[in-house]
C-alpha cells in the first residue's frame, strides 16, 4: 500500500496571530463505524459504507471525519479492546477499505482523524497472551500491570481501585500450573488490560503505530482516555468507595497524572515529522478546563474534548461561566477551544434537554450557540437530523459492557449508538441496502421522519439547519477560529455576544435558554435563526429556546 500524505490546508478563515492550522476552526464529524452506513447487508456499519456516505458530509459542511475504533477487535467493548492496532477487524473490513476512505476522503476536501486506544488493549492482544503462558516474573508481564494479590493467600486485589465499568479494577489470573496466580490492573472491563506505559517497549511500539497510520495518510489521532496512561508511583489505594462520582473532580492516581504530559511530548515529534498538519486530539475527563489546557501546551497535542462545555446544562449564567472559562484556559496555551453537544458515551443532547418538542427547540438553538463560539466544533453522527436518545431497547440487546456490572457508569450507551436513519418509511431506513437484514440496534417506528432523505429540503428541519450554519460559519469573516467573544447588555436567561472579523464585519448571537419569548432590541438584520424571531418597531421578541444570529 502507498504512503500518501495529506495535502496542507490554507489558514482558516478569520484565524489571527503566529499559528494557523486547519484545526483551529474545523468542524470535525464524529462517525461511529458500526451505526453510520452498512455497506453488505449483514446490519453492522462497515467502512465502505463510510467511504460511500462520504459525499453527503462533504454536503454537509464539515472540514473531518473522526473514524471511532475500526481495528481487530473482539469487541467486548464496541473495539475499544484493540487485539491489533495495524488491522482492521473483518466487520468493517479491511486496509485496503481503510485506504480508499483516507483517498476519498482527500478527494473531496475532508480530513480523517482516526480513534487510537493507548491506555489499554485487548486481553486477546499477543503481548497480553504471551505473558499469560509466561507466567509471573516474565518480562512480557512488565508491559502491563501485573501484581501479587494482598490477604493471606493473595486472594484479595492489589488495591481498592474500581473499574469504570463497575466491580474491581483488577482479575485474577491463573498460573501455566493451574494454581491461583497475580492480578492484572483493567480500569475498564477484564477483557481491557491496562499498559504500563513506564516500560520502553511500549512507548516504542505506540510511536510505530502512530507512524503506521500517518503513512496511510491519517490527518490525526483522537486520543481514548488520554488522561489515563500513568498511574501514581506505588499503585496507592484511593481510600473511598463509588470512586466513579470523582471522575472529573479531582485528579486521581490512575487519572490525570502529570506524567502524561512527556507522553504526549514525544508523539507531538512524530506528528511534526509529517507534512500536512497532523494532529493529537486529547480525550482528557480533568477536574477543570485549567487542567486540560495543560494537554494543549505548545509541545504536546492540538485538541482536547471540552467535557466541562458538555455537561452545561440549558441555563444562560452556567453556559456564560462555561464559555468564559473555556476560553480563559486555552489562551494562555495557545490552544483552540472545542465544543461538543454529544458524542458515542453520553445520552444524546435533545433527551438530554428535555426530549420532545422542547428538546428539539433547545438542540437546534445549541447547535447554532455551539457554532458561532470561537474555535472548533464536533458534531456527533444523527445529532444534525435531531435524533434522540433511544430509551426502550430490550436488554436482549444491548451489547454496552457496563450495563452488565454493578456501580459502574449507567450501561444504556447503547441509546446513542442506533444505526442511523438515511431513508424509506421502515426499518432499517436505508441503513444498508434493501436486500439486507435488520440493524445491529433496533431503531425506532418514529425515526422515518426524521432520515435524511425526508429532512433534505425542508426549510424547517434540523438537517437544513446545520448544512445552513455550516455555510455561514464556513463564509462569514467572523466565525470560526479566534480566542474571545465581546458580551453585550441582556436580559436574564439570555445570552449576546458579538464576533467581529479581521475586515471589520461583525455578527451577533443572541440565545434565550428561557421557557418564554424574551424581547430585545434588535441588533442588526437576521441571518439565520433556529426560530423564526417576530419584531415590532426596533424590538425583536426572541422566541423560547431559540437562537439568531444577526449580521451587523
Amino acid at each position: 500500500m502507498t504512503q500518501h500524505l495529506a495535502a496542507p490546508a490554507a489558514p482558516a478563515t478569520g484565524t489571527t496571530g503566529p499559528h494557523p492550522g486547519w484545526w483551529r476552526d474545523a468542524v470535525i464529524y464524529q462517525v461511529y463505524p458500526r451505526s453510520f452506513a452498512d455497506s453488505n447487508g449483514d446490519g453492522m456499519g462497515d467502512l465502505e459504507g463510510v467511504r460511500t456516505r462520504l459525499p453527503y458530509l462533504k454536503d454537509l459542511g464539515v472540514d473531518a471525519v473522526w473514524l471511532s475504533p475500526f481495528y481487530a477487535s473482539p469487541q467486548a467493548d464496541a473495539g475499544y479492546d484493540v487485539a491489533d492496532y495495524r488491522a482492521i477487524d473483518p466487520m468493517f473490513g479491511t486496509l485496503h477499505d481503510a485506504d480508499a476512505v483516507i483517498r476519498e476522503a482527500h478527494a473531496l476536501g475532508l480530513r480523517i482523524i482516526v480513534d487510537l486506544v493507548p491506555n489499554h488493549c485487548s486481553d486477546q492482544h499477543e503481548w497480553f497472551k504471551q505473558a499469560l503462558r509466561e507466567g509471573p516474573g516474565t518480562p512480557l508481564r512488565e508491559r502491563f500491570h501485573f501484581r501479587p494479590g494482598q490477604g493471606d493467600l493473595g486472594e484479595l486485589p492489589p488495591n481498592d481501585w474500581e473499574s469504570i465499568f463497575g466491580g474491581p479494577a483488577w482479575t485474577r489470573t491463573e498460573n501455566p500450573d493451574g494454581t491461583p496466580g497475580e492480578w492484572y490492573l483493567h480500569l475498564f472491563a477484564p477483557e481491557q488490560p491496562d499498559f504500563n506505559w513506564e516500560h520502553p517497549a511500549v512507548q516504542d511500539e505506540f510511536r510505530s503505530i502512530l507512524r503506521f497510520w500517518l503513512d496511510m495518510g491519517t490527518d490525526g489521532f483522537r486520543i481514548d482516555v488520554a488522561h489515563g496512561l500513568v498511574k501514581a508511583p506505588g499503585l496507592p489505594d484511593l481510600g473511598r468507595d463509588e470512586q466513579l462520582k470523582l471522575l472529573g473532580n479531582q485528579v486521581l492516581p490512575f487519572f490525570d497524572q502529570d506524567g502524561v504530559h512527556e507522553i504526549y511530548r514525544s508523539w507531538r515529534k512524530v506528528l511534526d515529522e509529517y507534512a500536512g498538519d497532523r494532529i493529537g486530539v486529547a480525550e482528557a475527563w480533568t477536574p477543570s478546563a485549567d487542567r486540560t489546557a495543560l494537554y494543549l501546551r505548545h509541545d504536546e497535542l492540538h485538541q482536547a474534548f471540552n467535557f466541562h462545555y458538555l455537561t452545561t446544562g440549558w441555563d444562560a449564567a452556567a453556559l456564560r461561566t462555561a464559555i468564559d472559562d473555556s476560553l480563559d484556559a486555552m489562551r494562555p496555551v495557545g490552544a483552540p477551544t472545542t465544543w461538543v453537544l454529544s458524542n458515542h458515551d453520553v445520552v444524546r443532547h435533545v433527551t438530554r434537554y428535555g426530549g420532545g418538542d422542547q428538546g428539539q427547540a433547545r438542540a437546534r438553538a445549541a447547535a447554532l450557540l455551539m457554532l458561532a463560539l470561537p474555535g472548533s466544533a464536533y458534531v456527533y453522527q444523527g445529532e444534525e437530523l435531531g435524533l434522540p436518545e433511544v430509551l426502550d431497547l430490550p436488554d436482549a440487546v444491548r451489547q454496552d459492557p457496563s450495563f452488565f456490572k454493578e456501580n459502574g457508569q449507567d450501561g444504556l450507551r447503547d441509546g446513542c449508538r442506533v444505526p442511523l436513519p438515511w431513508s424509506g418509511t421502515e426499518a432499517p431506513y436505508g441503513f444498508g441496502p434493501e436486500t439486507g437484514g435488520p440493524s445491529w440496534l433496533p431503531q425506532p417506528d418514529s425515526w422515518a421522519a426524521l432520515s435524511v432523505e425526508a429532512q433534505t429540503g425542508d426549510p424547517a428541519s434540523m438537517l437544513e439547519l446545520y448544512r445552513g450554519a455550516l455555510t455561514v460559519r464556513r463564509t462569514h469573516p467572523a466565525l470560526g477560529a479566534g480566542d474571545a467573544v465581546e458580551w453585550l447588555p441582556a436580559p436574564e436567561g439570555v445570552l449576546a455576544f458579538r464576533r467581529t472579523g479581521t475586515d471589520g464585519s461583525a455578527l451577533v448571537c443572541t440565545v434565550n435558554t428561557t421557557g418564554t419569548p424574551v424581547a430585545v432590541p434588535a441588533p442588526g438584520r437576521v441571518l439565520l435563526a433556529s426560530a423564526t424571531p417576530e419584531t415590532t418597531g426596533a424590538d425583536t421578541a426572541l422566541p423560547a429556546d431559540s437562537t439568531v444570529w444577526w449580521a451587523v
